[in-house]
């Protein structure tokens, strides 16, 4: 069983950074960030993998978005830098036992666990 947690979500103005942590993960699995907003499905947003070599990313934050992984502190983090009002959604981590590949990593359906969301609003 893994029991991932959030945490570093809150308010930040356009054009601002936050970083985001997700504690309790494993090696055992791909890791993965999505966000949701209101009457919306999860979307992908980022994806490391096992060892930390591999990442990719949704176009929407490439360029301005980076995950990586301490696997000595099992924690996986998101680094949001230049965000945007559109950016605003409750963001998850997520843990996949899936093959390195796009179609499982960037799938809502494909992860094990997930964490319990943490909220980041950016103002205008």
């Amino acid at each position: 069983q893994v029991e991932l947690v959030e945490s570093g979500g809150g308010l930040v103005q356009a054009g601002g950074s936050q970083m985001l942590s997700c504690g309790r993960t494993s090696t055992n699995y791909n890791m993965g960030w999505f966000r949701q907003t209101p009457g919306k499905e999860r979307e992908f947003v980022a994806a490391i993998s096992r060892s930390g070599a591999s990442t990719d990313y949704a176009d929407s934050v490439k360029g301005r978005f980076t995950i990586s992984r301490d696997n000595a502190k099992n924690t996986v983090y998101l680094q949001m830098n230049s965000l945007k009002p559109g950016d605003t959604a409750v963001y998850y981590c997520g843990a996949s036992g899936r093959p390195w590949v796009r179609p499982y990593y960037s799938a809502q359906n494909h992860y094990n666990y997930w964490g319990q969301g943490t909220q980041v609003t950016v103002s205008s």
